[in-house]
Parts: C-alpha cells; sequence; structure tokens
C-alpha cells in the first residue's frame, strides 16, 4: 500500500478552487476508512473536473488491489432542471466548469500516480457496464439533481457490504440539486446520512 499521508493535503498546491482543503481531507479521510475496515470494492469518482480530489484517491490506493475509476462529461455543466435553480447560483450555467479530458490526465501524469480508468460522457448515458462491478467507496460531485442521481441509480446495486458514499454541495444553497438528490434517494434507500461543511456523507 501507499505511504500517503492527509497531511500532504494541508501542504500541497491544489489544482483547483472547487473544493476546499478542509473537505478534500474528510473525502479521502472517508475511504481511507472505508479501506482500513476492510471493505471491498473499488473506487468510483463522478465529476472530476482537473483532478484535485481524484490526484488523493489515486495515491491513497496506490499499490492496492483497488482502481480508481473516473467520470466526467469534459463538456462542462449541463443544463438545470427546476430543483437545481437557486438565486445564489446563477454562475452556474451550462457550459461552466469545462475541463478537457487532456487536462485531466495531464495532472494525474504530474502526480506519478497510477493512471485510473477515464470514461467520458453525460452520466444519463453511462450503463452498467461502465462501472465496476464492485464499488467501496464513491464521491459524487455532479453539482446538479441528475448529475448526482445518475451516479446513485448506477453505482447501488454494486455497492459492497460497508461502501461509503461522499456527495459534494449537499449544503451548498447555490446547487440545491445535489441535496434534493440525496434526499429524495434516502426516503427509498437504506443510508446512514452524516453532515460535514458541504458534504453528505452515506453510509450505506
Amino acid at each position: 500500500m501507499s505511504a500517503f499521508s492527509l497531511h500532504s493535503i494541508d501542504r500541497d498546491v491544489l489544482l483547483s478552487d472547487q473544493v476546499d482543503r478542509r473537505e478534500l481531507k474528510r473525502i479521502v479521510q472517508e475511504c481511507q476508512q472505508v479501506i482500513e475496515k476492510g471493505v471491498t470494492g473499488d473506487v468510483v469518482e463522478f465529476g472530476c473536473y482537473v483532478g484535485t480530489s481524484s490526484v488523493y484517491l489515486a495515491k491513497l490506493i496506490e499499490g492496492s488491489d483497488r482502481q480508481l475509476y473516473l467520470y466526467d462529461s469534459f463538456e462542462g455543466l449541463p443544463e438545470k432542471v427546476a430543483k437545481d435553480q437557486s438565486p445564489v447560483g446563477l454562475q452556474f450555467r451550462s457550459g461552466e466548469l469545462l475541463a478537457t479530458k487532456r487536462q485531466l490526465i495531464t495532472n494525474l501524469k504530474r502526480a506519478n500516480v497510477t493512471m485510473p480508468v477515464i470514461k467520458k460522457g453525460w452520466f444519463s448515458d453511462l450503463t452498467p457496464s461502465d462501472v465496476p462491478a464492485n464499488i467501496g467507496f464513491a464521491f459524487l460531485d455532479g453539482d446538479y439533481y441528475h448529475s448526482v442521481m445518475d451516479p446513485l441509480k448506477l453505482i447501488w446495486p454494486n455497492l459492497t457490504p460497508g461502501a461509503v458514499i461522499v456527495v459534494d454541495d449537499y449544503a451548498n444553497e447555490a446547487l440545491p440539486g445535489a441535496a434534493h438528490a440525496v434526499n429524495e434517494w434516502l426516503r427509498t434507500h437504506s443510508g446512514k446520512l452524516t453532515v460535514y461543511a458541504s458534504l453528505a456523507i452515506i453510509q450505506t
């Protein structure tokens, strides 16, 4: 296993400002706890942007038998639906937060991590064959209602016992769709919800 330390997050230069150090540390810590508890399964991230969290998740599982899978449209944000609308989120528009697959790969190479499996596409177009059969940890950073709900539907049947899902922007009033998706999902699916800063942490 890698000798990765969470303390490196405090001193490293982050690739983007879309996640702060405190939340990034908690995301990686949740994945680390999954590993330490012996929960099996691969790691998936939906909405990787330029790879800020991807780099640290890759470092964490370096040398293990776990694989990291990254999913992104690489076309920026999709169109909003009604559940995504917020008067304080007008800056989030279709096409915003666009990063290319080439940018992501360049950043991963610079970090000198094992290259993850990278899948380009809108989450709504992904099929069960696009995700690993066994998932122990998932980070969902889709910002919008459908971009959180679609991955939840896709990964849920493949979660291993004790798997953890972290959803970004759950408590972000500028992006209310994330909370709508999580709350709706947990009304009909079993999971313990903990909120940390803007993150929703779901223990299955």
